[in-house]
């Protein structure tokens, strides 16, 4: 029985400090609670044991105030009692200047009464001090105690939860947006450098697209984007890019195809890969233009780069119809060269040679055996060089007025020596009237003309005169100038003849 009546008592008193712990935890903030007792001095102790006994005299002798409070009483039952007939008043129907102190019916020689009720004059629970909360601590079981620590522990704990719960509502959401990204098509750009193009009125650049999206698919598609590198639209994931073949541009321009593939990224809408992504697709000579190239462009200028099958065969046709004139204008060109170079092509019975390109069309030739002088068109008088046929160890005499320009060895026992007049040096020194037996006189044109035949227009008329050859009547800048230049072009080209 003892043992059950003790228990009983625990219980009760466990019920009870559960009790006063509730009703702690509105009284008490957590800041206040403190749970270290080491920390409380001697002198606490005295004055909360001082406190305990001044409330034990109070428990004896009643208080100032309970005294006074009686007595305000007794006055009050004093007072008469006001009619009950009396019309109650209302406080809505005062008018609105009337102020709300007013003094009460029945009480005219007692003091007005302020009926405005304020948040001041409602009671507010006492928080308790610090010392309080301290004393309170120290005087609280061990029972008590752990009881309120639970009570914060849960609290906590619920607030703790709360804030789990909503970071973990924070991330689903987060894996939702990613997850709905994830299925959306993004739009990227790449670079693309294509002269002349323009997509408005030619066809898209075909672009092949492989790789694997963020599902994990794999992808092989043909794309098109336009001369800004705009128009492919992917999930996203890592792709290999590279260009499936030429656009047909309005005049029917075919492009050089690079074999580079990039791989990419793509991982946001709008994204700009260019910086990865570059193709430049170059403009080849239209005679070198392929069927092949042709047929590709337009299969695929059909199958998406064109508005419609019917323009992507007008491509077509441009495309073809501008690299058959490149070819037939070629093949025209190396025809007129194919004659050019029949006439230039000079041939005596020990040797043949070519008439320098700078020439042609502006010298002639006339021709004596294995002797052949080139002279100035339309005029047989003004030879520039003549070229005679040597056998070796016979001397060679050139007429009189003439210079040895220059020789070629042929390797058959003769050679061609090449001789004529210093031209840059007699025509100033005629025009000046400094020679005194000279060729023959030179309109001017005809002078600047022989100059720029014999230095390859290297020089001026004018710097030739004053600078190259000057007043001195020196030749011997001017003969080198000459004989460098044929050096050059002419004497190269004399071989013997087969």
């Amino acid at each position: 029985m003892k043992d059950e009546t003790m228990g009983q008592e625990d219980a009760a008193q466990d019920a009870e400090a559960c009790a006063e712990a509730l009703e702690s935890l509105d009284r008490i903030s957590l800041d206040e609670i403190a749970f270290d007792d080491s920390g409380v001095d001697v002198q606490d102790e005295s004055e909360a044991e001082a406190q305990s006994d001044d409330q034990d005299a109070d428990d004896v002798e009643p208080a100032e105030d309970e005294a006074d409070h009686e007595d305000t009483e007794c006055e009050a039952d004093d007072q008469p009692e006001s009619d009950t007939s009396e019309e109650t008043i209302l406080l809505d129907s005062l008018p609105a200047e009337d102020s709300l102190t007013r003094e009460l019916p029945g009480l005219g020689s007692a003091p007005a009464v302020d009926e405005t009720i304020a948040m001041g004059d409602i009671p507010l629970p006492s928080v308790p001090s610090a010392r309080e909360a301290e004393v309170r601590h120290r005087k609280m079981s061990p029972k008590r105690r752990n009881l309120m620590v639970a009570g914060v522990v849960a609290v906590a704990l619920v607030a703790g939860g709360a804030g789990y719960a909503a970071w973990n509502g924070y991330q689903q959401e987060q894996a939702a947006v990613l997850a709905a990204n994830a299925h959306t098509m993004m739009s990227v750009q790449i670079g693309v450098h294509a002269a002349g193009l323009d997509c408005s009125t030619g066809s898209k650049i075909p672009v092949q697209v492989s790789g694997q999206d963020s599902d994990g698919s794999s992808v092989s598609e043909t794309l098109y984007v336009d001369e800004h590198g705009r128009g492919i639209k992917l999930l996203p994931g890592d792709y290999t890019l590279s260009i499936a073949a030429s656009p047909i541009a309005a005049d029917g321009t075919i492009y050089t195809v690079p074999t580079t593939k990039t791989q990419v990224a793509v991982k946001s809408d709008g994204q700009d890969l260019s910086a990865q992504a570059t193709f430049k697709l170059k403009v080849p000579s239209a005679d070198t233009v392929t069927d092949d190239q042709i047929d590709a462009a337009a299969k695929y200028a059909e199958e998406g780069g064109a508005n419609s099958a019917a323009a992507a065969k007008m491509l077509q046709q441009a495309a073809t119809a501008r690299r058959d004139a490149a070819v037939n204008a070629v093949s025209a060109s190396e025809a007129q060269a194919a004659r050019d170079a029949d006439a230039r092509h000079k041939a005596t019975d020990l040797y043949q040679l070519d008439i320098p390109v700078e020439w042609y069309g502006k010298v002639a030739t006339w021709q004596n055996g294995n002797t052949l002088c080139i002279y100035l068109d339309g005029d047989s008088d003004t030879p520039i060089v003549t070229l005679v046929a040597v056998r070796e160890g016979e001397s060679f005499t050139p007429d009189e007025g003439d210079t040895v320009l220059g020789a070629a060895n042929l390797g058959n026992g003769y050679t061609v020596y090449a001789s004529g007049p210093v031209y840059p040096y007699v025509v100033p020194q005629t025009i000046n009237g400094q020679t005194q037996n000279p060729v023959s006189t030179y309109p001017m044109d005809t002078a600047i003309e022989l100059v720029e035949l014999t230095t390859g227009n290297r020089y001026t008329y004018s710097q030739i005169k004053n600078v190259l050859v000057g007043k001195d009547g020196k030749a011997d800048a001017a003969t080198k100038l000459e004989t460098d230049y044929l050096a050059q072009i002419l004497l190269p080209s004399i071989k013997a003849q087969d």
